[in-house]
């Protein structure tokens, strides 16, 4: 069962989540999907998926037919979580804008433009997960991406009906590190992206970050992560409740209570014990909890020091003086504020992204959002007048530089005499 520690007797390295990978299966399989296309995919997938369709692409047919086997309650759901995802989306895009600067003698500016093609992961190991479908697929549509290709190990019939509700251009029946390299790289099936987004395990993620450079990727994530800070007024069994709806993901993911009340800690602890007989996904969840804690601090303040310092995937804030809290913490993939505020609610229906940065990640980055499906571009237009002014700080800085092709670029649009004068 979870452990009850002192924040100052853990180490730095207790909060880093250590994914072994041998990357060498990792860059060979890459290595062999780029040289031999879906022959590559065709065995890998066989191999490891124990999946051999007679086509890859989820054709309308199998779209149509999966529809059929969904129940309309899980359809009219995805409808109004895709409404909610859409609408958050579209004002994140909103804070995203042209502009253009007029100064004396010159025009700067700014476009966002978006990309042209992204790939959306969608896991389907141990449970499938149809929301995190809807949760890459519709930024990348509000965004304007043109085209948005889904591929998802074994895909189920669920996942295939959030791809298609979501805007999906191109379903995929393909996983793991085959998938990556399909989408890096482009197969005679499988067309070549310029973005690869969506969690997955170790092996998906190790691929993500070999295929760097050949695509963008949103960010590396690991186990599943929720930290939650909470004082005496901390509701025990909701606290718990989020806890083991995180552990359940992996037995590798990890929770957190963070609290300078003992009592509070050890009311967790009870619910704990008490919930987590009753989840049809023990097995998974004990395995996280065991490798989970609740920290006693000396106060709030060392509760939020804590928070910023491990920098979870989801934070969790049930305390009196809420906006102390919220004015101090600074690291985090995303915050629920409130006994109410549920961490699954984030995980399928408030709007809010739940493709998070994990271990540490979000110390310099925030989770997925519609400006991770654009790019910022920038322009200037420069008349004589401009180039007047600028030629001067130019030439200046690039004779410090040592670059005289740069000097004389500069120069070059001015007469000598202007220059010197």
């Amino acid at each position: 069962m979870i452990r009850m520690l002192n924040y100052e007797n853990l180490a730095e390295g207790y909060f880093q989540s250590d994914a072994n990978v041998d990357m060498q299966i990792v860059r060979q399989i890459l290595k062999d999907i780029r040289e031999n296309g879906d022959v590559a995919v065709r065995k890998y997938t066989e191999q490891f998926d124990r999946n051999a369709p007679d086509s890859f692409e989820i054709s309308m047919e199998e779209v149509r037919k999966a529809y059929s086997v969904v129940s309309t309650k899980t359809i009219a759901s995805m409808r109004k979580a895709a409404r909610n995802i859409r609408e958050f989306s579209k004002k994140q895009l909103s804070q995203l804008r042209d502009f253009e600067m007029a100064m004396q003698g010159m025009i700067t500016g700014q476009k966002v433009i978006p990309l042209d093609a992204v790939g959306c992961y969608v896991p389907g190991g141990r449970y499938p997960l149809p929301s995190t479908a809807l949760m890459t697929i519709i930024p990348a549509k509000i965004a304007g991406v043109k085209t948005a290709i889904v591929c998802s190990p074994n895909i189920r019939p669920e996942t295939i009906v959030a791809a298609d509700l979501a805007g999906a251009d191109r379903i995929f029946n393909i996983g793991g590190i085959q998938a990556i390299g399909s989408m890096a790289y482009g197969t005679e099936t499988v067309p070549k992206v310029n973005k690869i987004v969506g969690p997955g395990n170790k092996y998906v993620a190790a691929a993500k970050k070999e295929v760097y450079g050949e695509v963008g990727i949103d960010f590396i994530a690991g186990p599943s992560e929720i930290l939650i800070i909470a004082d005496e007024t901390g509701n025990a069994g909701f606290i718990a409740a989020d806890m083991l709806a995180q552990a359940e993901h992996d037995s590798n993911a990890r929770a957190f209570l963070v609290t300078p009340s003992k009592k509070l800690a050890e009311k967790v602890k009870v619910e704990l014990e008490q919930q987590l007989p009753c989840l049809k996904t023990r097995e998974v969840a004990e395995k996280s909890i065991s490798n989970s804690s609740i920290i006693l601090v000396k106060g709030i303040s060392q509760a939020i020091d804590a928070a910023n310092r491990i920098a979870p995937e989801h934070l969790g804030l049930q305390v009196k003086n809420e906006k102390f809290a919220l004015e101090r913490l600074r690291n985090y993939g995303s915050l629920f504020i409130g006994d109410y505020s549920a961490e699954a609610f984030g995980d399928y229906a408030s709007g809010t992204n739940h493709v998070l940065p994990t271990n540490r990640a979000a110390k310099y980055t925030g989770g997925l959002s519609a400006k991770d499906f654009v790019k910022i571009v920038t322009y200037q237009k420069i008349d004589k007048n401009g180039a007047s002014k600028l030629a001067r700080i130019a030439t200046a800085l690039a004779e410090v530089e040592g670059l005289d092709a740069h000097k004389k670029a500069a120069a070059a649009r001015l007469k000598q005499k202007d220059l010197n004068s």
